[in-house]
């Protein structure tokens, strides 16, 4: 039986394993295109009234009803800002997060001025114009309109244009970078790990992906195995924040003085933090219909302020259902740290959407 999280052996994995790319390349999009943005907000009054205190923004209208009244609001709208930072980040995923130049942004319109919190936000942007550039050859210009509606009314609530620099595929395939998902690895020369010596990626994030990719390797020496390009450096708030607010008050996670002296030297993660980011990461690659169970969980070193935590997935079981808008997929996912050793592993089974 081959132990996946023995530090040399899952360092040897990582070598081999494709890892699926988040975002989009220039060669994505097309003029006329529209985009709807899988995730949206619901507009939190306690995520505006701390984006407002922490850049300083204290007009006692965001605050205070008898002050919104008396500029004509019935109760406290969200900030524009905060709003327009809620329509911004759904759209980053899709459009901007493989990197390139933020060239500008322009005609940012606050349709309704009143939003309250509570609200329901929808995104989508629409592609006005994509050139070549003359400057950067690795690199095109994209420019989208991007539009958040209130989810229920459909009405809309602030729309804007950005332009942006997004590398292009093809140079970035020349340069040797990573494998698209799919690709097979070459097989490794025997190292005595015991691992397959071929690594399958689903070419995509649905059920028969995952299916698809399963049977590619049945009755052969190899798995289903890749890895997950985010990556999450754990800070004070991931790692002392969050404990508190789920009411775990381990001295581990909070008190440096109490951890001073033991084997870390500082205070830790909570392994249900941890455990989180790598399954969000997985979660990222796929299309989770619904979560049905978890196993076989161990932590395997510590985490601190200042890792950061990336995320390893193998398929382990595909398994047909009578649910015509799911499948059943079993996972084991691996967390691990900028050294690449493993600080986590787990089994998972969740019903995957398909795509027909």
């Amino acid at each position: 039986m081959t132990d996946w999280t023995d530090s040399r052996t899952f360092s040897n994995a990582l070598e081999r394993a494709v890892t699926l790319e988040k975002g989009n390349c220039f060669e994505d999009f097309s003029d006329g295109q529209t985009i709807e943005h899988a995730p949206g907000l619901t507009l939190s009054a306690h995520a505006n009234e701390l984006w407002m205190s922490q850049t300083l923004n204290h007009d006692p209208a965001y605050w205070r009803s008898d002050a919104a009244q008396a500029v004509g609001y019935d109760d406290c709208p969200v900030h524009p800002d905060y709003l327009l930072a809620c329509v911004m980040g759904p759209s980053v995923e899709d459009l901007s997060e493989k990197g390139g130049y933020f060239l500008g942004r322009d005609a940012v319109s606050l349709h309704d001025p009143a939003v309250a919190p509570g609200t329901e936000v929808r995104v989508e942007s629409t592609v006005e114009a994509k050139r070549e550039s003359s400057s950067r050859p690795d690199y095109g210009i994209v420019t989208w309109e991007t539009a958040g509606f209130d989810a229920k009314t459909g009405d809309r609530l602030l729309s804007y244009t950005r332009t942006n620099m997004i590398p292009r595929r093809e140079p970035m395939a020349a340069d040797g970078g990573s494998a698209s998902p799919g690709e097979s690895r070459p097989s490794a020369e025997t190292d005595g790990s015991g691992l397959p010596s071929e690594f399958v990626a689903p070419d995509g994030p649905y059920f028969e992906d995952f299916r698809d990719a399963h049977e590619r390797t049945a009755n052969r020496d190899a798995a289903v195995a890749y890895r997950h390009e985010r990556g999450r450096t754990m800070d004070d708030v991931m790692v002392a924040t969050l404990p508190l607010v789920t009411l775990n008050t381990a001295k581990q996670h909070h008190n440096d003085d109490y951890m001073a002296d033991s084997p870390s030297g500082e205070i830790v993660a909570y392994g249900d933090v941890t455990r989180s980011v790598a399954l969000g990461h997985a979660r990222s690659d796929e299309r989770t219909y619904r979560e049905i169970e978890y196993g076989d969980e161990r932590f395997h070193d510590f985490v601190t302020v200042g890792d950061t935590v990336y995320g390893f997935t193998r398929v382990l079981d595909i398994e047909e259902t009578d649910d015509p808008e799911a499948g059943t997929v079993t996972f084991e996912h691996y967390a691990f740290n900028q050294c690449d050793e493993p600080v986590y592993s787990g089994t998972r089974t969740a019903l995957i959407q398909k795509r027909t």
